[in-house]
């Protein structure tokens, strides 16, 4: 269910059902008039995107028939969506007219919806369970100290290596940034190249560089990436190494090129382990992106789906209940969501704690690294703000004056920033 998954093109409204006291009926356009026949008082519109995994809508369907049996009078219109590339758009339409969904998934969460009052504030939804989320999460979805979203998976990335390269090259797993550059040349021998952060050479590695330096993106209303200049330049020292390997076959959220023996190291997610396991038993390992320099911290970065409640919905507290119910009460469902239909955790540490297959090997240690390294992007991280930084830390790789390239690029940034602002 990672958002990389390559999905199926469909038509945005062709799998609606509508879940009434148990029973799935075709929706026909008069769900309201459908529900009211069987008894519900209300009917509150689901929308998905379309995940890729078989059997994610068979699973969402089934949940909600679960919670119209134990709440008869609410019954739930699933509407499964169109693929990444087309749900946003459509999304943002369907949130200006009268025929919006009351609850509805976010790939990347923003603030400017929360700031415009498109979304409803879930304080009250998380309550005493709060606590038990996993920091970054709750970090990514606050807006102006109020709560706009529930995680419903964590999708872990963390830096993936083969013990046995690693053991011939006379290499240690890297905890440091200069080590991962001298571990990633040592590597390179013959066909097989040291490290894979993707294609293009870069990946998510501007991200990595910043957090690990203990700098971010956006604080507060200043975009200041440019004071991670020195880690973002590192990737020149990749590059003029040759360590790198480009232009594989599959990208960086593809285990192809570390299963194959294409890359000794790789960047990529947790959704990827079984994929590994199954190719190379238990010759990996897993560790945090390392820190750089002194004052650094390792950091894992944390993707993943959101679901939001829309706030000029005419049912924002039966929304809420049922997203309650979904994700904060039902373990059961979030384990069934995280791990039966691809491999991802539950956002709740102590849902984590009891999901088959994450309490053990690699994935243990990668769920415990999300817990304590796992950084998210500001709510305020745009699109357009991704393009600028990831150019310039491109032109960085091949040679750029690090701290100007990004002070250009940040202000280019800080300009789409103050627009959110007002």
């Amino acid at each position: 269910m990672s958002s990389r998954s390559a999905l199926s093109r469909r038509g945005f409204l062709g799998t609606s059902l509508l879940f009434v006291a148990g029973a799935a009926v075709a929706c026909n356009g008069d769900p309201q008039g459908t529900a009211a026949a069987k008894g519900a008082k209300v009917t509150l519109t689901q929308w998905y995107h379309q995940y890729g995994e078989e059997g994610t809508q068979a699973a969402v369907k089934r949940y909600a028939e679960q919670y119209t049996k134990a709440n008869p009078d609410v019954a739930v219109n699933v509407v499964w969506g169109a693929d990444t590339s087309q749900y946003e758009t459509k999304l943002n339409a369907a949130l200006l007219g009268a025929d919006a969904p009351d609850i509805f998934e976010l790939g990347d969460f923003r603030a400017e919806m929360a700031r415009k009052g498109q979304l409803a504030p879930l304080d009250d939804v998380y309550g005493s369970a709060k606590d038990g989320f996993n920091k970054a999460d709750l970090d990514y979805l606050t807006v102006d100290g109020k709560l706009y979203g529930i995680k419903t998976i964590d999708d872990v990335m963390v830096l993936f290596y083969r013990r046995s390269m690693l053991k011939k090259a006379g290499v240690t797993p890297p905890t440091t940034f200069d080590e991962l550059v001298d571990a990633a040349k040592k590597l390179t021998d013959g066909d097989v190249k040291g490290l894979f952060l993707g294609n293009d050479g870069i990946g998510d590695s501007p991200y990595l560089l910043a957090w690990s330096q203990g700098k971010d993106l956006i604080d507060g209303k200043k975009v200041v990436y440019a004071d991670a200049a020195s880690s973002i330049s590192g990737l020149r020292d990749l590059h003029t190494d040759k360590s790198l390997l480009l232009g594989f076959t599959t990208d960086w959220y593809d285990a192809g090129a570390f299963t194959q023996g294409a890359a000794a190291m790789q960047w990529c997610g947790l959704w990827a382990l079984p994929t590994i396991e199954k190719a190379l038993g238990d010759d990996f390992g897993v560790v945090p992106w390392p820190a750089h320099g002194a004052t650094g911290r390792p950091v894992a970065r944390l993707g993943g789906w959101t679901q939001a409640v829309n706030a000029k919905s005419k049912h924002v507290e039966e929304a809420k209940n049922y997203l309650k119910w979904l994700w904060i009460e039902q373990a059961d469902i979030q384990i069934d969501w995280a791990v039966k239909y691809g491999f991802h955790v539950p956002p709740q540490t102590e849902v984590a704690a009891k999901t088959p297959g994450l309490n053990k090997g690699a994935a243990k240690g990668t769920v415990a690294i999300g817990t304590k390294n796992g950084v998210s992007f500001p709510a305020e991280w745009t699109q357009a703000m991704q393009a600028e930084f990831i150019a310039a830390a491109a032109d960085i790789a091949k040679g750029a004056a690090p701290e100007k390239t990004l002070k250009k690029a940040q202000a280019k940034g800080q300009a789409d920033l103050d627009k959110q602002m007002g």
